[in-house]
């Protein structure tokens, strides 16, 4: 997944951003909201962020998007941990509530049910014909046997199964990817679609011609 992390402290933003990486996430880390607000019209599978920021309240700021009309999936972490603080954050438009401190696994937890609940997924596996992706395993099998992708592979099935129905563009895989290669080649996402495909048979991914690619619903 590709994360937008919001977070002042420098040694918890570090150790985060450095978790969901190991965990084989594509993550910008900010420390200031006018670091991040640049970035938000990108596509990015979730949001983290922070309460209080050093120039402004990070659940203002996600007031704000929600009014602009942004549905990614946003969870605030904050010390704040009074109930009215909790519902709160929730009623502003955080899609979850999570109180320092607490344990990176929960948080990656808690950002893949998040995304899956946008997705309309009530599991964490993704199912089409002979293929099984499952989302928190990271592991796809085809007629019950694992297939190994890599990385770059891996990255570009999962966003097009999180956006599973939508057409996505050339352009937003290209921003994904940029997480992981410093550079891309101009045929890139065309070489990882068709290794994707020689793996896992030509319908996994349809082409839509003129904008873009997308997975079944």
């Amino acid at each position: 997944m590709r994360l937008l992390l919001l977070e002042d402290d420098p040694i918890l933003g570090d150790g985060l951003a450095e978790f969901l990486r190991s965990e084989g996430h594509s993550v910008e880390w900010c420390q200031r909201l006018c670091e991040a607000t640049p970035l938000v019209n990108e596509p990015w599978d979730a949001l983290v962020v922070d309460w209080q920021l050093p120039d402004g309240s990070g659940l203002d700021w996600v007031s704000g998007l929600r009014r602009r009309g942004l549905h990614t999936p946003v969870l605030v972490i904050t010390a704040r941990d009074l109930l009215s603080d909790r519902i709160k954050g929730l009623d502003t438009g955080a899609d979850d509530y999570l109180v320092k401190p607490f344990a990176p696994e929960e948080l990656s937890a808690r950002i893949r049910a998040a995304t899956r609940r946008a997705a309309g997924m009530g599991s964490q596996v993704y199912r089409t014909d002979d293929v099984e992706v499952d989302l928190t395993r990271r592991l796809v099998t085809q007629h019950g046997i694992r297939v190994d992708l890599t990385a770059r592979e891996w990255s570009l099935l999962e966003a097009l199964t999180l956006r599973a129905g939508r057409t996505v563009s050339k352009a937003d895989l290209e921003a994904i990817m940029l997480g992981f290669e410093s550079e891309l080649s101009s045929n890139a996402i065309e070489v990882h679609l068709y290794n994707i495909r020689r793996k896992l048979g030509k319908n996994i991914v349809e082409t839509v011609r003129g904008l873009g690619y997308r997975v079944r619903s």
